[in-house]
């Protein structure tokens, strides 16, 4: 027999448009959208009903499973508690950071992501999770044991994204040496000697294997069929090495140059959702309102603050005169689909998963008050 709800009295934010009206769920399934008033169902009292939000680039399972230096928490515990935050956030989709490469700066060892892994599996097969969660490999391209770390993810169906990252100093984002020194030699109380000798390691290591380990991890994507993003693209010639590695998704570009040019060539440009809120961003390269302003900014990560995904496309809505609020959560739902190829959600449409977030904003910060995911109440 088919299990039906009814949603009724929203204000539905669909691909082009706003309506108010009610959600009919069958299965699962949005199986009907009306206009107009019912009397049946759950009364959304006018609350926006919206899309589930799909992230793309959380650090946030990281925090929760490293909360401090040299500390790590029971896996299990870490990853329920990071599925709370995400899903609270209106968060149906997640796609959960697990970095491979290690060296001073820190990292987890060979072994490690892939028990988090493992236990992520686990905890979806024990019904512990609410968020769908899928995975994203951090590949820091200029350790010497990148690939290796990655040989342990060859053949897991869960991941469904990789970025290329190399954090070297005096390129990318770290082009000027500003808020390196700031990250690196400040809050680490280096003296100038060691800061200059620990830059001079991280600068020999990128020009030794970034190259190589970029062209063989692109390879390995490819013949799975996994999307691929660059990170922190800051020239021409960046964007031109990305498309030529068949990159898809342009992570957080530190230059006008890079995002415009990225945009162009049909590669969706991800900024941080808490650039959208806060203004600015926090190494100090480009405001990501800048790029949607100039009409090159395709989808937004919560990167470490999950709250934030909910948050900024409000506010690119109430800032940015050529932006509306159905194209902001489009960078929170269905561009940000289509970028990964999930093809079953992001929209509010027949036939779609009712991934569903129901949200008050009366104004200034919006309020999740429940999440549906694949039409089960989750939050």
């Amino acid at each position: 027999m088919s299990k039906e709800q009814v949603l009724s009295n929203a204000r539905i934010v669909l691909e082009d448009r706003i309506v108010n009206g009610s959600v009919l769920i069958r299965d699962g399934r949005i199986s009907d959208i009306s206009e107009g008033t019912m009397s049946t169902g759950e009364d959304f009292e006018g609350d926006y009903l919206l899309p589930g939000l799909i992230e793309l680039h959380t650090d946030h399972l990281e925090a929760h499973y490293s909360p401090r230096p040299g500390v790590r928490w029971l896996k299990i515990a870490a990853i329920q508690a990071h599925d709370a935050q995400v899903v609270t956030s209106g968060i149906t989709t997640v796609f959960d950071c697990l970095r491979l490469g290690s060296d001073e700066d820190g990292g987890f060892q060979k072994g490690e992501m892939r028990s988090m892994a493992d236990a992520l599996a686990q905890a979806k097969t024990e019904g512990r999770l609410r968020a769908d969660h899928l995975i994203h490999l951090r590949c820091e391209v200029s350790t010497s044991d990148v690939l290796d770390h990655y040989e342990d993810f060859r053949e897991d169906p869960q991941v469904r994204l990789v970025s290329l990252m190399d954090h070297a100093p005096g390129q990318r984002q770290f082009q000027t040496m500003e808020q390196y020194t700031l990250y690196y030699k400040t809050k680490r109380g280096l003296s100038d000697e060691a800061f200059a000798e620990f830059v001079e390691r991280q600068q020999a290591l990128s020009a030794r294997y970034a190259a190589p380990h970029r062209t063989a991890l692109a390879k390995a994507c490819a013949a799975r069929g996994i999307t691929v993003a660059s990170h922190d693209d800051a020239t021409i010639e960046h964007v031109e090495e990305s498309i030529g590695y068949g990159i898809r998704l342009a992570e957080f570009p530190t230059s006008f140059e890079a995002a415009e040019a990225s945009h162009r060539a049909g590669l969706s440009v991800l900024m941080g959702a808490p650039n959208i809120v806060r203004g600015k961003s926090h190494s100090g390269n480009i405001a990501a309102r800048d790029l949607a302003e100039r009409g090159v900014l395709d989808v937004l990560s919560s990167d470490y603050v999950p709250f934030s995904l909910i948050h900024a496309p409000f506010v690119l809505a109430d800032e940015v005169e050529a932006i509306d609020l159905p194209q902001a959560i489009a960078m929170v739902t269905d561009t940000t689909a289509r970028s990964l190829g999930l093809d079953d959600r992001g929209r509010v449409a027949v036939g779609l998963r009712a991934d569903i977030a129901r949200v008050h904003r009366p104004q200034g910060i919006p309020v999740v008050r429940s999440v549906w995911r694949e039409g089960r109440r989750v939050a």
